[in-house]
């Protein structure tokens, strides 16, 4: 791979120019409904320059930036799962004809997309939905088919939010491996733009085609030093140890009683995380009965009715339910598929209304009286 560039913050308009001559539909981040979300992006724009976020449990604010960063915020209620695993998506539609047949729709290709902004412990969530949803022996069509062809640009964070991570666990803050792009944002008063470097011929592809020079010693160095020191910089930590074995030994902690007095089972710790995959189906008809269609949603353990068996539902409880989700994202996750469910976002700490803080939960079963 070429040694890293630099590119001043005016050459994003030409990374637009290159991405969208190449035919990729370009998402990223950008500034709606008061928070920073995941969007289609028609230049360089619609980035979020000059806003940050102030997060804590339960709270999420946009503040605005004294610089014009475009990268600097922290993760946003939306990850890339929206884009490549959608809350809703049409999986068939079919109409009966005059003659008592039926014709079924063809279904759109989906775009080539270029993921502009991955922050590390978004790339590594998409590394844990390729392994759910593609590495079996029974794909998902639907998010294989928004996955393939795509173009990933990461961004390393060097500003964390008070809720995230993901030093502890092993994703962030820096890009280690996964994308095809991946840079490192600057803003000084001298310059401001990013130290760039490939990670595949796809990347140095679309890098060629930037007004860039090559990194000095001194900017990359200084890149370096910035992402490390968000590293030391980060709001919360999972405890040390054996995940997995603490759970299995805390399944009858009396702890998960004082968190179940506080979940709503609302299920937006779900909803915002960005490897949770569960989904569900419904079937639809107009009023006339001769057009059907078959929609996928996404679907949530903290549902009373996702573990409904015939006579009733398995986990009828709240406890029983957050118990299952946690035990599921950072215990039983690693023996299904290698890995832990969890990629230290903070989104779940951020987005929940009661304040639920996961590493504080994991701190408590770890220090509780059954340890």
């Amino acid at each position: 791979m070429t040694a890293p560039m630099w590119i001043d913050v005016a050459a994003l308009a030409d990374l637009f120019d290159a991405l969208h001559a190449r035919g990729y539909t370009v998402m990223g981040p950008m500034v709606r409904d008061d928070a920073v979300v995941i969007g289609e992006l028609d230049s360089a724009a619609d980035l979020p320059y000059g806003w940050d976020a102030d997060t804590e449990a339960g709270h999420y604010r946009l503040r605005a930036r004294t610089d014009r960063a475009a990268f600097a915020h922290s993760a946003g209620p939306q990850s890339w799962k929206s884009v490549l695993h959608p809350a809703r998506a049409r999986l068939w539609a079919a109409d009966r004809t005059a003659d008592g047949g039926m014709t079924a729709a063809e279904e759109p290709e989906p775009p080539r997309y270029a993921l502009l902004g991955v922050r590390p412990c978004d790339l590594a969530a998409i590394g844990v939905l390729d392994r759910v949803l593609t590495g079996g022996r029974h794909t998902d069509p639907v998010y294989a088919g928004r996955r393939d062809g795509n173009l990933v640009i990461a961004v390393d964070c060097t500003e964390p939010g008070a809720v995230c991570f993901c030093t502890s666990m092993g994703t962030g803050p820096g890009a280690v491996s996964g994308f095809d792009l991946a840079m490192t944002e600057r803003v000084d008063d001298d310059r401001h733009g990013f130290v760039v470097r490939a990670g595949s011929e796809a990347g140095e592809d679309v890098l060629s085609a930037l007004p860039g020079v090559p990194a000095s010693a001194e900017l990359v160095a200084g890149a370096a030093e910035a992402v490390a020191g968000a590293a030391s910089r980060m709001g919360r930590a999972m405890p040390a140890g054996d995940l997995p074995a603490l759970l299995a030994e805390a399944r009858e902690s009396p702890h998960w009683d004082e968190v179940a007095a506080r979940c709503l089972t609302c299920a937006n710790c779900t909803m915002v995380c960005p490897t949770c995959f569960c989904t569900t189906t419904e079937d639809v008809t107009d009023l006339t009965g001769d057009h059907a269609e078959r929609w996928r949603r996404w679907d949530s353990c903290f549902d009373l009715d996702f573990s409904y068996l015939h006579g009733g539902s398995v986990r009828t409880s709240g406890q029983a339910r957050y118990r299952q989700w946690i035990t599921h994202k950072l215990g039983t996750w690693t023996e299904q598929f290698g890995t832990s469910g969890c990629v230290g976002c903070g989104r779940c700490i951020a987005w929940c209304p009661a304040a639920i803080d996961i590493t504080r939960e994991m701190a408590a079963l770890a220090e509780g009286p059954d340890r």
